[in-house]
């Protein structure tokens, strides 16, 4: 007997007629003889109608409450799948992700998960119950409802996949699996049939929206090999694991596009030793995460700093740093909207020469713009305007023959 992990996305469950298909699909692997833990979202849809009724009940809602609102989707997702697969015949018992046993810090919005004890899982398991946990919630050590951030039941899989040693995980979402590119962006992208941990966690993390980053990381970090499949057919879709020497043979895996970024530069900084972490420190303290640095020369004594970081944390980082500006002695922050992150990933490049040299002079042959450049030994990132992405994802994604 198998012991399997799924995990059903927001449009997976969006409405009665999905959840009644997700049920289906549940009880034929518990037929097949498997015991099965499933994670699912909250319906499609609902996290922003809760933010939205949030931000008309009071601008600035405290985190924690808002921890507490928000775990009500997931809540409402796990009732509604128990009862279809009830009404189905089946037995399943639904847990909220305090009830499943997982243990988070206490950082509101986007804790991260401490541990997990999965005694009452293994428990309902053994009673022959199939076992519904809300993804993208936890508890704190204090007992607070916690939230582990956007794409959070990601991670509340892997981990419990990690937690229960299942011996398979099954991310179920709206797409085939993982693509070359975005296919609303580009038509022609291909599905890959398998990729390595660190390129998913590279395209997790640069925009491709198949996976919470975080959750890759966790998995590679446990080595829980999963797969990312529909939720509306039973094709096979997109094994991520350890990368083998066969894998090295593509250069280039894919192309993402990370939309709403943001370019903040704090000019005329004095060159001296300390100077940068005070910048930093004081956005680390806000916990905002900071992309993409770029120090200029110093000229006279002084240099600018540019970072990237999400368009949505714009009035953050003019909170946090306008203090430190004064502090330091530096002209001003400069911040502003409009960029777009486009990036090439492949674990290929590290054997291969010539990548960024070729995206570069597509580009320049299209006269998009590069206004930043960051790069690893798997990946070559550029900002780029938030309007010229899509075409540039279009001419990289054709130049390097990925379609």
């Amino acid at each position: 007997m198998s012991l399997i992990v799924q995990k059903y996305g927001g449009t997976s469950v969006a409405n009665p007629e999905r959840i009644q298909n997700v049920a289906k699909r549940i009880l034929e692997t518990q037929n097949a003889g498997n015991q099965v833990v499933v994670v699912v979202s909250a319906m499609s849809g609902m996290t922003d109608n809760l933010i939205k009724l949030a931000k008309e009940v009071a601008p600035h809602p405290s985190e924690r409450e808002m921890d507490v609102l928000l775990a009500t989707g997931e809540q409402t997702t796990i009732a509604l799948t128990a009862m279809a697969i009830n009404g189905l015949g089946g037995h399943a018992t639904s847990l909220t992700g305090a009830q499943a046993g997982i243990v988070t810090d206490g950082v509101h919005t986007k804790a991260k998960i401490a541990d997990i004890s999965p005694k009452r899982i293994h428990l309902l398991l053994d009673s022959g119950s199939i076992v519904i946990v809300a993804g993208f919630q936890g508890q704190s050590l204090e007992g607070q409802i916690t939230t582990l951030g956007r794409g959070g039941s990601d991670l509340t899989a892997i981990a419990l996949a990690a937690a229960i040693n299942a011996d398979l995980c099954q991310i179920f979402t709206d797409v085939k699996g993982v693509y070359t590119c975005d296919p609303r962006i580009v038509p022609n992208a291909q599905k890959i049939p398998e990729i390595s941990y660190d390129e998913m966690l590279e395209m997790a993390s640069l925009g491709a929206k198949v996976m919470q980053s975080r959750a890759v990381e966790f998995a590679k970090k446990f080595g829980v090999v999963f797969e990312v499949r529909s939720s509306f057919n039973h094709e096979p879709g997109t094994i991520v694991k350890e990368e083998t020497a066969s894998m090295e043979k593509v250069v280039i895996r894919g192309v993402t596009v990370d939309r709403r970024q943001a370019k903040a530069t704090v000019s005329q900084v004095p060159d001296k030793p300390g100077v940068a972490s005070k910048v930093f420190n004081a956005i680390a303290a806000a916990n905002l995460n900071v992309d993409m640095i770029v120090q200029n020369v110093s000229a006279e004594g002084t240099t600018d700093i540019t970072f990237t970081i999400h368009a949505d944390e714009l009035p953050k980082i003019e909170r946090c740093l306008d203090p430190v500006v004064t502090e330091i002695g530096a002209k001003g922050l400069k911040a502003v909207g409009g960029i777009a992150k486009l990036s090439v990933i492949g674990i290929g490049m590290r054997s291969h020469s010539g990548v960024a040299a070729k995206m570069f002079e597509v580009l320049g042959h299209a006269a998009v713009n590069i206004q930043m450049i960051s790069t690893s030994e798997i990946k070559i990132s550029v900002i780029v305007d938030e309007d010229r992405v899509d075409e540039g994802a279009r001419i990289i994604h054709e130049a390097f023959g990925l379609g």
